[in-house]
């Protein structure tokens, strides 16, 4: 591989690792030459505003099956009662790990029982009956950074009665409490 020269809208990007360029290149401009990969999923509304949505590495794996928390949210937000959604991996005795998602319901829109099943069955149908969700609950908001990510991790922590850790970087820490007030 020839030198790689970033130009353009990249310039404020990092230029490599401490003492090893190579794993910079390796890991950041490998999979695509020329073109940077940064890890994240995002999506483009139709206004044009770019949403990051989360690490393009985080898994779920239930029963040997990697799923990403991103495909079962695109889907649950795919449903116009939907404002936005955050999809967990919880552990499961059998499978090792079973998905719940918590859904954030659009304005005026109020959670019921047929819109939970018509989001599990919309998700089953685009993913398969053993990608189920175990369970999807409404909450008022998400845990997100004040750049508008997700912080799953949070929410994961939260749903299972743990600590959440470090949460200064949280926009809004009454969002901690909507997850375990999820219903």
């Amino acid at each position: 591989m020839g030198e790689l020269v970033i130009r353009g809208p990249w310039i404020g990007m990092t230029r490599g690792f401490w003492k090893d360029r190579q794993r910079y290149l390796d890991s950041y401009w490998s999979r695509h030459p020329g073109i940077w990969v940064h890890g994240d999923f995002a999506a483009i509304d139709d206004d044009g505003l770019w949403y990051i949505l989360g690490r393009s590495d985080d898994t779920i794996k239930v029963a040997g099956k990697r799923l990403g928390p991103a495909e079962v949210e695109a889907i649950i937000n795919g449903h116009p009662s939907i404002r936005e959604s955050a999809a967990v991996g919880v552990p499961h005795e059998i499978k090792g790990e079973v998905v719940v998602a918590f859904c954030v319901p659009a304005p005026g829109v109020e959670p019921s029982e047929a819109l939970r099943g018509e989001l599990l069955e919309r998700v089953t149908a685009a993913l398969g009956k053993p990608l189920k969700p175990k369970a999807i609950l409404f909450a008022e908001k998400l845990p997100k950074t004040r750049n508008a990510k997700v912080m799953r991790r949070v929410v994961r922590a939260a749903h299972l009665g743990l600590d959440p850790g470090d949460v200064s970087s949280l926009e809004d820490p009454a969002t901690v409490d909507a997850i375990r007030d999820a219903s």
